[in-house]
């Protein structure tokens, strides 16, 4: 296994992102569409939180009870902002960290992805899954 791989090797680049005008509705709809778990939030090329569908479900009742699940979540998503629901407090990586350096992180934090900024502009996100695929790659 190469222990020095830049985790630029390994992350999302073209990165789907939402801006804090966008609604959550915009937000639910880009996460079912294109099958992912978390959406950097950015202002211009600068990210200003992060958007997880974990983060969607909390607010959510729609699970918990029998109406039609849409307008449950209609109504919900309209009572909170994206700026509301996002974690602002972010942990960022740079494309030359290392892959161990990002594991690291990640295996001692709450959260399952990490921007990564390159001169205060987002470049990419790294993820948990994109970590489990590198390992396997190492066994083939």
């Amino acid at each position: 296994m190469k222990k020095r791989t830049p985790v630029q090797t390994i992350m999302t680049k073209n990165v789907i992102t939402l801006n804090l005008s966008d609604d959550l509705m915009m937000a639910e709809k880009l996460f079912k569409e294109n099958d992912i778990r978390h959406i950097p939030v950015v202002s211009g090329k600068s990210i200003v939180g992060m958007l997880s569908y974990t983060d969607l479900l909390r607010i959510s009742f729609a699970d918990a009870i029998d109406e039609d699940e849409s307008d449950v979540d209609t109504v919900v998503y309209n009572m909170f902002t994206i700026e509301q629901v996002m974690a602002k407090n972010l942990v960022t990586v740079s494309p030359s960290n290392t892959i161990k350096e990002v594991a690291e992180i990640l295996s001692k934090k709450e959260f399952h992805a990490l921007p990564v900024i390159e001169e205060g502009e987002l470049k990419g996100i790294v993820t948990t899954t994109d970590l489990i695929y590198y390992l396997l790659e190492q066994y083939n």
